[in-house]
């Protein structure tokens, strides 16, 4: 996601210079309470998506709406990257209210979207999964939370994997149709959202110092648990792809 506090948008890096004047105590305690909201905004949104996804494949209406073809399930499929394009564009002429309500949409409509993970895996196969990823997570985003090191070029890095992934998918899709390529670009996809996830708990991190004191402070706490939500949700599809059994 790109915004104009992203360093991955900025050349300019994070130096002390932005707390000068700011008790240590104090600074830290903003801090942990805004990374608290940003988790909470993140979890939330991904029960919300666990709990919509369960309930529309146990309804049956997901597979009527999913095989049974027409424009409705490419609707429910491309709907969350229009709400993900119009938060990141127009997170400066939205309320922080409106964010949170579109995000909230935003992690409905994925419900919808992933619901037919269930027609495909075992629930025992998305259980583990999704503990396996959850504690992944925790331990990478702790990572980023507390290393010295500055990960924006490991970032810069990352996101240029991201394209190249997209771009592998949509080959072997239309042209190379391999199940040895879909294996490897799964591997890889754990990989790359593995170490955006460290990275993005950093530069949500750095973000609060440019906005602590500004009406930006609510917006950028939503948008960071949309960052993270997609690094968690990326890496569980790809590791589901690569270690789940199906029906």
């Amino acid at each position: 996601m790109q915004n104009q506090f992203d360093p991955r948008t900025r050349t300019s890096g994070f130096g002390p210079a932005v707390t000068v004047g700011v008790p240590t105590a104090t600074r830290d305690a903003g801090l942990r309470s805004y990374m608290l909201k940003v988790y909470n905004y993140m979890a939330s949104g991904v029960l919300l998506t666990g709990i919509v996804a369960m309930l529309f494949a146990n309804s049956g209406m997901a597979a009527q709406v999913f095989q049974g073809g027409g424009l409705l399930p490419w609707v429910i499929i491309l709907s969350p990257l229009a709400i993900v394009f119009a938060m990141s564009f127009g997170q400066n002429r939205f309320s922080a209210a409106t964010l949170q309500m579109m995000f909230w949409a935003f992690a409905t409509l994925m419900g919808l979207s992933m619901s037919t993970i269930f027609l495909v895996y075992t629930g025992t196969s998305i259980a583990q999964t999704f503990f396996a990823v959850t504690a992944a997570f925790l331990g990478l985003s702790l990572y980023g939370y507390t290393t010295k090191r500055d990960l924006s070029g490991f970032g810069t890095f990352l996101i240029m994997g991201v394209i190249g992934l997209l771009v592998a998918m949509l080959l072997n899709a239309f042209v190379f149709k391999s199940g040895a390529m879909a294996m490897a670009i799964s591997a890889i996809g754990v990989l790359i959202f593995a170490g955006l996830t460290a990275y993005d708990t950093q530069r949500i991190k750095s973000i609060y110092y440019y906005v602590q004191d500004s009406e930006m402070l609510g917006k950028t706490a939503i948008l960071g648990a949309l960052s993270l939500y997609l690094d968690f949700i990326n890496m569980f599809q790809f590791l589901l792809s690569f270690m789940g059994n199906r029906q």
